[in-house]
């Protein structure tokens, strides 16, 4: 099924990145600058993640002794760093998630770069190093943002969709990690409703968002491939909803020959194999194409 397998450490089956975006309230802010001070249950519900989740987090990595990685803006570095440092200081890899959780394909060039910018200084101000790993908030990666983030020195991705497997994002020979997700396995389209917001997904089960987790799993397991979660602590860190990700943990422990890892770990695994020639990952080039399509011009 997968027709480039990878080889995952001690001959697991598979690879499983527990990760969570942590935007807390920065989406709030960058889409309602005015008002966002008046959303006082939206700024609640959000807050809820870095406040109430992240210590259950963190005792979850406790727990079942795994390494988890926290995507988080720039903006949420600054404004709860207790949180990130929670996380940090549990051994758990903290990676850059934007600065107001900016969707970067709806701004200008000038505009994604202002915002990658300050995500960078804020973790670096935080940290004292650069981050080495990327998710776009809201997977709105754009046609600049692989330029960026080669020549800002990251060494992974984690927000695109196109393989099963880690591959390679390619910008004129220069080329960047690919670790890809899907969004079955975000937990937004189960969890995320707010009227004000307009959030208005249907409320989901638990338990029917575990049964979609867990049928991802199970076939990845089964080929070889890369399962990456991709949660929001003030979405699956809910009381029901963090005993069914304890019960999806406990599933794929009792499964067995998983290797559980940051997705720092899994992408410096994949450069420590196409070193010693023991993967060679596919390419894909970005952007694909420029919009409009020649197709659509007349004569």
């Amino acid at each position: 099924m997968i027709r480039n397998p990878i080889p995952w450490p001690n001959g697991a089956r598979c690879a499983v990145a527990i990760t969570w975006d942590m935007d807390a309230d920065s989406g709030l802010n960058f889409w309602n600058p005015d008002r966002a001070d008046t959303m006082v249950a939206c700024q609640t519900m959000f807050r809820y993640g870095p406040n109430i989740s992240v210590p259950r987090l963190a005792e979850l990595g406790r727990q079942f002794e795994i390494k988890q990685t926290l995507y988080v803006p720039g903006w949420c570095i600054e404004r709860y760093p207790h949180a990130v440092d929670q996380m940090a200081d549990n051994g758990n890899e903290i990676a850059l998630h934007g600065y107001l959780h900016e969707r970067a394909n709806e701004l200008s060039k000038e505009d994604e770069f202002y915002w990658f910018e300050r995500g960078i200084d804020a973790f670096k101000n935080h940290f004292g190093h650069l981050p080495v790993g990327w998710r776009t908030p809201s997977f709105a990666f754009s046609k600049y943002s692989l330029r960026y983030l080669i020549d800002a020195g990251f060494e992974y991705d984690s927000s695109l969709m196109g393989d099963d497997v880690p591959y390679l994002l390619d910008d004129k020979g220069d080329t960047l990690i690919e670790l890809p997700t899907q969004w079955s396995l975000d937990d937004w389209p189960y969890y995320a409703y707010g009227r004000e917001i307009n959030m208005t997904n249907p409320i989901t089960a638990p338990q029917r968002a575990l049964e979609v987790f867990r049928s991802e799993f199970d076939a990845a397991w089964e080929y070889g491939g890369l399962w990456i979660s991709v949660w929001h602590p003030f979405l699956s860190g809910r009381l029901a909803r963090i005993r069914a990700v304890i019960e999806l943990i406990e599933y794929m422990q009792a499964k067995g020959s998983v290797w559980f890892a940051t997705t720092a770990e899994i992408a410096r695994h994949v450069k420590d194999l196409m070193a010693r020639g023991a993967y060679t990952p596919s390419i894909e080039k970005l952007p694909a194409y420029s919009s409009p399509l020649p197709e659509f011009s007349r004569r």
